[in-house]
């Protein structure tokens, strides 16, 4: 990579900066605060913006969320996040139902608590494998490694050739309308801003096989890998250097 190039600096939040669904520690705002002195922010998230502008407790940044679905910029006169792009996406609920309802038979997952399936409002969906209202310790102790389900993954890939689909917490699959990734978000955002991929770097730590990370470190992107939150400020080190 060479930093000279670098114009925008792309980010995930969880796991990458922040521990999941937690606040933005003061170290690693500060941290922000010194790569904005020289480059674009720009976060590339999974989630809702709101959410993770909340996460982040409005921080100024602009935040691509939902995979490329949503698009919020900063406002520097009014501290929030102006709506720019909000996709919302048809789903055919029964032709979803049935075919995770035929993964459950075929991979014996049938013994399940709450819904079969999580309509998001986006129109991304997830299979939660225990269900929807499944206990948190049964969620957090099912499949911590991904192993389980990455064995299985190539199959609900093609049961689902319509959406991308990812490896989601300890438990689940997520999905998302194709081709809406963050490799297709962040390719999205470069037309739009006129930039070149060499002009982008992303850190990401979700970028094993099925992470929602995985299409852009396995792009032409430019990637930080980072593997503890808490090791945020060393992985950017070379980017302020």
């Amino acid at each position: 990579m060479d930093t000279q190039k670098i114009k925008v600096v792309a980010m995930d939040l969880d796991g990458t900066m922040a521990q999941h669904k937690q606040p933005l520690c003061p170290e690693h705002r500060a941290v922000l605060d010194e790569l904005s002195k020289r480059y674009k922010l720009l976060m590339t998230g999974a989630g809702q913006i709101m959410r993770v502008f909340n996460q982040m407790g409005k921080y100024p940044i602009d935040i691509i969320g939902s995979y490329g679905l949503q698009y919020g910029k900063y406002n520097h006169d009014t501290g929030e996040l102006d709506l720019v792009r909000n996709l919302i996406f048809p789903v055919d609920k029964e032709s979803v139902e049935a075919r995770v309802t035929a993964l459950r038979e075929e991979f014996g997952f049938t013994d399940f608590v709450g819904d079969n399936t999580e309509f998001h409002a986006s129109g991304c969906i997830t299979f939660p494998i225990l269900g929807t209202k499944a206990e948190l310790a049964d969620k957090l102790r099912y499949d911590p490694d991904r192993q389980k389900r990455r064995k299985i993954y190539k199959r609900v890939c093609e049961v689902f050739p319509d959406y991308i689909v990812f490896i989601s917490g300890t438990s689940s699959f997520d999905m998302s309308p194709a081709p809406y990734n963050k490799y297709y978000a962040l390719d999205l955002y470069c037309q739009e801003k006129g930039l070149s991929h060499d002009e982008v770097v992303f850190i990401g730590d979700d970028y094993g096989l099925g992470g929602n990370d995985e299409s852009v470190y396995l792009s032409d992107f430019n990637y930080l890998t980072i593997d503890d939150y808490r090791d945020f400020p060393k992985v950017v080190a070379p980017l302020l250097g």
